[in-house]
């Protein structure tokens, strides 16, 4: 079906999701998501799932790393960390 989609004419919103993924990803999205209201969250991990695996991956050093790994705070790293000793 790529072949017959005419990319100069797709609504901006799927023409950019197009240019980032690939026709093909493209309609996956289309096809999965049209006609609904989405909202993209800020934060590419879940907030607790995060805290859970900083936990288990601390090794007493490593804040900064693990802020960075999961693209929080670190301030938010330390906090989970006291939260949960």
């Amino acid at each position: 079906m790529n072949e017959n989609v005419d990319v100069e004419a797709l609504h901006s919103f799927y023409r950019g999701i197009s240019e980032l993924i690939g026709v093909e990803g493209m309609l996956k999205v289309f096809e999965q998501y049209r006609g609904m209201q989405v909202t993209i969250p800020i934060h590419l991990y879940d907030r607790n799932l995060a805290a859970s695996h900083v936990l288990q991956q601390y090794n007493g050093q490593n804040s900064y790393e693990l802020a960075n790994k999961y693209v929080y705070s670190q301030r938010w790293v330390v906090k989970t960390l006291k939260e949960n000793q």
